[in-house]
């Protein structure tokens, strides 16, 4: 198995050497030196040394074997694609409407029932991946981005790390919370209890999440948050700081009946293998329930 990317470069590509472009595309180090050094990377059909120049109007192609990865095919069980909801696809990136009390990754080996799972066997079993980027709670809904191919793993993470991809989320949270502004508490582990996190907790890293308010009803508050920072369980732990605890949240509110009330409600991203500004908004539809509680 292999996985072939040709890109035909825009017309007012600006004319630099190929080892730059590679680099500007986000590759790592290593896979750059991998193609040079098996000459699996092609320009207009030729090899052609990384330190030539490459413009506008020329097609660079690149070919990636299962050897230039640590783990070329992840270890997941097909399951049912009964509940896959896809909102966006391309022959490299899909993203998915993840639905409540499912968990997005198996745990142990074997293990089934969980959105990676479903994804797998949506994908059939002619495709190595799912290639999970980021995760959402069991009780959280909304928008999952994942990669078909190796090759475009280390590309978005990237782009995750280096806040070029934008999570949108929608809360309903306790309380009346008014107009707009951020929370900035680092927040770390909770040192007594190992499931939770902490506004500065053990070893608390920085964390910041940005709020509006969309709207209220008696005694709640609709919140539109997104992150800067990627911590475990950020959005939670910063709303319950602040006394506007996520309703229906089972580790960080008050016990209740009701299901949490968070969702990915928008992701806004880049393409891989490009240089353009241009970005992709894929927005998930909200469920049916979710101003009920």
């Amino acid at each position: 198995m292999h996985w072939t990317y040709t890109q035909l470069l825009p017309a007012d590509q600006v004319a630099m050497p190929l080892r730059q472009l590679l680099t500007a595309w986000l590759l790592p180090s290593h896979l750059v030196h991998d193609l040079r050094q098996n000459r699996r990377v092609l320009v207009n059909g030729t090899y052609r040394s990384m330190n030539q120049r490459v413009a506008g109007g020329e097609t660079v192609q690149l070919t990636f074997l299962p050897s230039d990865f640590k783990e070329p095919f992840p270890d997941v069980d097909p399951d049912s694609a009964a509940t896959v909801a896809v909102l966006y696809e391309t022959a490299d990136l899909l993203v998915i409407n993840k639905t409540r009390g499912s968990k997005t990754h198996p745990n142990q080996p074997g293990e089934r029932g969980t959105t990676l799972n479903h994804v797998a066997a949506y994908l059939g079993a002619d495709q190595p991946g799912p290639y999970i980027l980021s995760r959402l709670d069991q009780e959280t809904t909304g928008a999952l981005m994942m990669t078909k191919t190796p090759a475009v793993v280390p590309i978005m993470v990237r782009n995750i790390a280096e806040k070029r991809v934008q999570r949108t989320y929608l809360a309903w949270v306790a309380g009346t919370l008014t107009g707009s502004g951020i929370f900035n508490a680092p927040i770390g582990r909770d040192p007594l209890d190992k499931r939770k996190r902490l506004v500065n907790g053990d070893h608390a890293q920085p964390a910041v999440t940005h709020y509006t308010v969309v709207k209220h009803q008696p005694g709640a508050t609709l919140v539109q948050l997104w992150l800067e920072t990627g911590r475990t369980h950020q959005l939670r732990v910063h709303l319950a700081a602040a006394g506007h605890p996520l309703i229906g949240d089972p580790l960080y509110g008050p016990p209740t009946q009701t299901r949490l009330r968070l969702h990915c409600w928008r992701l806004t991203f880049p393409q891989p293998f490009t240089l353009s500004t241009k970005q992709t908004t894929v927005t998930a539809p909200v469920p049916a329930d979710f101003d009920c509680f």
